[in-house]
């Protein structure tokens, strides 16, 4: 299994191009089932919030919503710019259990490494020794 390490940009970006592909296969094999979407928007949750870097951890949960938003964009239906934007807008607003369920799952993921480091900080305290400053002089 790769061990990628994403910046707070680079998650956002494989997130949304992620949610943006899972969104246009969906519209294609299911005929645009937000169910099947909203169910696809939870692994990948947990994929960015696994491979964020540590000092990035944080980025997580604002970027999974704009993910989910993003990869909406192909399964919103409707003819013209107006259509399209209130076709987002109510795949949102009923899909908002989804979008909720994902951006927890992220948050306990990102919670739980955060937890796990500084645990490791603890049984090992030789890693947080101070490094020495120079003399500006």
């Amino acid at each position: 299994m790769p061990n990628p390490r994403l910046t707070g940009l680079g998650a956002g970006l494989f997130g949304s191009a992620l949610m943006c592909a899972l969104g246009c296969l969906d519209l294609l094999l299911f005929g645009a089932s937000l169910t099947v979407y909203g169910v696809l928007f939870l692994p990948a949750c947990l994929l960015t919030a696994l491979w964020v870097r540590d000092a990035d951890l944080l980025s997580v949960p604002v970027v999974a919503p704009i993910a989910f938003s993003v990869g909406l964009l192909p399964l919103a239906g409707g003819d013209g710019i107006g259509a399209r934007l209130m076709g987002l807008v109510t795949a949102l607003a009923t899909q908002v259990g989804w979008l909720y369920g994902g951006t927890l799952l992220a948050a306990l993921t990102v919670l739980a490494r955060g937890l796990r480091r500084v645990a490791a900080r603890r049984r090992n305290p030789a890693r947080r020794q101070p490094t020495p400053r120079r003399d500006p002089s």
